[in-house]
């Protein structure tokens, strides 16, 4: 198995979507990637163990990706071998009404990991910022001071 080199993921100049590959090919064989997730799940399983045990510190994943990208599969898949009561996943869908009386990072917030566990978000506040970009008349619905038309959305803003 090729090993994964983080420095080619990132982004240090302008890039082009279009051009990015969307699948890495690390030369691997199905047997060869179980094993290398079952050595993951255990390390991380033991990991939890320990912070769970210590109670001083906390773990937060966070994964943000489009539907059916594998996000669930993937938080199935590496968590499975966790102690359930030591690991919290929360789905952050279309904010109710109670959290949009309340700014966008609001929800997230109160998500934050107990100390000595694990905390994953399916799904982040970048999904705020990005999905108003393409649809601004979704923050009319935040009830934000100055902002009552799309045409109050600026640039600037």
């Amino acid at each position: 198995m090729n090993s994964i080199n983080t420095d080619d993921f990132k982004v240090t100049s302008k890039i082009n979507l279009s051009k990015t590959p969307t699948k890495l090919d690390i030369d691997t064989d199905k047997e060869q990637e179980e094993l290398a997730l079952d050595k993951v799940q255990i390390k991380l399983s033991k990991k939890q163990d320990t912070m769970y045990a210590h109670n001083k510190y906390a773990f937060l994943i966070c994964l943000q990706g489009m539907d059916t990208s594998g996000k669930d599969s993937l938080i199935r898949e590496v968590f499975k071998e966790f102690n359930s009561r030591g690991v919290v996943v929360h789905s952050f869908k279309t904010p109710n009404l109670n959290e949009l009386e309340h700014d966008f990072l609001w929800r997230h917030y109160l998500a934050l990991p107990e100390k000595g566990k694990f905390t994953v978000f399916n799904r982040t506040h970048y999904e705020n910022v990005l999905v108003t970009r393409v649809h601004p008349e979704y923050i009319l619905f935040e009830n934000l001071p100055g902002i009552s038309s799309v045409a109050d959305i600026t640039p600037k803003f």
